[in-house]
């Protein structure tokens, strides 16, 4: 069953049919019991500052005039450290809220306290300092959570914890008793590619096959997306953290079974490996993405080959990996998705980041950075890109604010929280105009689709489930009720 491609949506299309509201937010981020608002944080929070408050609480001179002011520049010191490197690495797209870092200089300060404090006080004030640590440490953690809405509910941090299969998850070597068989949904096979065209050492990948792959007697050819999340990311983010399957699964039994194969790449090789997708000191990432990867999807699951029949979607840094890929690789990408990308692979400023990504190399740096890589290859042939952007358009004759067909509107309640100051980082405001307005001077057909909210997960599932319907018609897979 092999899948003609389709001719790109066009910019300003009709109101196509829309899905009830209860499909359009995030299915799977409210079951269970919530770490992003409601009880769980504000327990965490009141045990935290309890303890810490037990703990500085000593009656001595000595304490007073010594170590409480020895804690208490220890803390400001810790919290001063922690975020000057945070915003030297460019690890962060929007600031982190001031509480992360009033919950950072607290843990170290209640550290101190617990080692100095140990000669000093009462038992019950020693025991206090000492579980005033790890309870500082859990409620930074919750902060931290709440601010990129990684893990939105206590089981999915469980399970990210136990390493807990993923939803249908089965083995590969059971996918052959399947074959012919009604599924009801799809399922998720662990695979490891092998590093035939790189030389990346990665993690484990994970691979959706939607119900249509099951029918027949051999798989049919299906076209396939590339999902890639953000920095400090894991191959299974998407499913845990964006919890997207739900959407797929429900999209898939309204559309017969059929929706492209999805693809979860690792994009690091491990957790807090930010190698921005390109090849250089910290992996050669690019050539895995490129070469490792559609050669065993193609060879392992029957997918389609052609660039029509390939779509990249990224969340935060994975957006900036999307755009880069498909300018780089028109030949084998012919779609992509930008959720809150950057302009360009950044690890800080551009010097710093030719430093860190590339080993000094400039050359490299411009290899790599999709304005240049775009006015360098001159005219594109069907290449069709979407932005799902944070920040507000800029507005002229050149640029639009519209939605592709089937696109419902993000809006800011279906949002978590997150670090929603307005301040967005520098290479990312902006980037979603800058680069749609650069593409189309070279023959990309985008737009940009602009939001208000916070650098979360909930946005980067919003974002892909509004895009899913369009994508799929995209790749020539025909969807129930959407107009083309």
């Amino acid at each position: 069953m092999t899948h003609a491609p389709v001719q790109s949506p066009p910019l300003a299309p009709p109101p196509a049919p829309q899905a009830p509201a209860a499909r359009t937010g995030y299915p799977g981020f409210h079951h269970g019991v919530s770490l992003l608002h409601g009880w769980v944080p504000q327990v965490v929070a009141f045990a935290a500052v309890l303890l810490l408050v037990i703990a500085f609480a000593r009656f001595t001179r000595r304490w007073w005039l010594l170590w409480m002011p020895v804690c208490a520049v220890a803390g400001v010191a810790v919290a001063w450290a922690a975020w000057i490197f945070t915003n030297n690495q460019g690890l962060a797209s929007d600031p982190a809220p001031v509480l992360l870092w009033s919950c950072v200089g607290l843990t170290a300060a209640g550290l101190v306290a617990a080692v100095v404090g140990l000669r000093t006080g009462g038992w019950w004030q020693r025991i206090a300092a000492i579980l005033a640590v790890p309870a500082a440490l859990l409620h930074t953690g919750v902060v931290l959570n709440q601010w990129v809405g990684y893990y939105p509910t206590v089981q999915a941090a469980w399970d990210a914890l136990n390493a807990d299969p993923l939803p249908h998850q089965v083995d590969i070597d059971a996918l052959g008793g399947l074959r012919n068989t009604d599924m009801g949904t799809g399922r998720i096979v662990e695979v490891n590619i092998p590093e035939s065209g790189s030389d990346f050492r990665h993690r484990r990948e994970y691979v959706y096959l939607p119900p249509a792959w099951f029918a027949g007697d051999k798989p049919p050819t299906l076209p396939t997306i590339m999902m890639i999340g953000g920095e400090f990311n894991t191959p299974a983010d998407w499913v845990r953290s964006g919890q997207i399957m739900p959407v797929v699964d429900d999209f898939a039994a309204k559309n017969n079974g059929q929706t492209p194969v999805l693809v979860f790449v690792d994009s690091g090789g491990s957790f807090n490996n930010d190698t921005e997708c390109v090849n250089g000191p910290r992996g050669d990432a690019a050539d895995h993405l490129t070469k490792d990867v559609p050669d065993y999807m193609e060879s392992t699951f029957g997918v389609a080959g052609d660039a029509s029949a390939w779509a990249v979607v990224g969340w935060s840094m994975g957006g900036t990996c999307a755009v880069d890929l498909a300018v780089m690789h028109p030949d084998q990408f012919g779609t992509f998705v930008d959720i809150a990308g950057d302009l360009g692979p950044t690890a800080g400023t551009k010097e710093q980041t030719i430093t860190r990504l590339y080993g000094g190399n400039a050359d490299a740096w411009a290899q790599f950075d999709p304005l240049t890589v775009m006015r360098m290859h001159g005219p594109y042939t069907d290449v069709v890109g979407l932005f799902d952007d944070l920040t507000a358009p800029k507005h002229n004759s050149g640029q639009q604010k519209m939605n592709f067909p089937g696109m419902p509107k993000v809006t800011e309640d279906r949002i978590g929280k997150g670090g929603r100051d307005g301040v967005m980082d520098t290479n990312e405001e902006g980037a979603a105009e800058t680069l749609c307005d650069e593409g189309r001077k070279v023959g990309i057909d985008c737009t940009v689709h602009t939001t208000v909210g916070g650098h979360t997960w909930q946005f980067a599932s919003s974002a892909f489930t509004s895009s899913f319907p369009w994508l799929t018609a995209r790749l020539g897979i025909p969807v129930a009720g959407l107009s083309s």
